[in-house]
């Protein structure tokens, strides 16, 4: 990767998708472990970018979805079974956002 201007640099930390931390610090920030990461990496959840060197690098969009399934986890839910669910809401989620923007258009005509 080439080296990133002062002001580039400071862009990407407003950036949710920016791939900024790393597997330690993923896990410590959302009260995980390492290996919780990778199950959740490994059911298809989340797909951490990789550094140049293959380190697994995770964005803050990406924790907030790591969180979530470990909150399901930590209810007794099965990693698979809480992939699942947060996926669910995930599209719900986006479903509900393009009906209320379809709703929105109709209402201006």
């Amino acid at each position: 990767m080439p080296p990133e201007t002062p002001s580039h640099a400071i862009d990407r930390l407003d950036d949710d998708d920016y791939p900024a931390y790393t597997m330690g610090r993923a896990a410590e920030m959302i009260g995980a472990t390492p290996g919780f990461l990778r199950a959740i990496g490994e059911a298809r959840l989340i797909t951490p970018l990789r550094s140049e060197g293959g380190h697994r690098r995770y964005s803050r969009y990406q924790l907030r979805i790591a969180a979530r399934a470990r909150e399901l986890v930590d209810g007794g839910t099965p990693v698979e079974a809480a992939c699942r669910i947060v996926i669910l809401e995930d599209q719900l989620e986006e479903a509900l956002r393009l009906n209320e923007e379809l709703r929105g258009g109709r209402a201006e005509r």
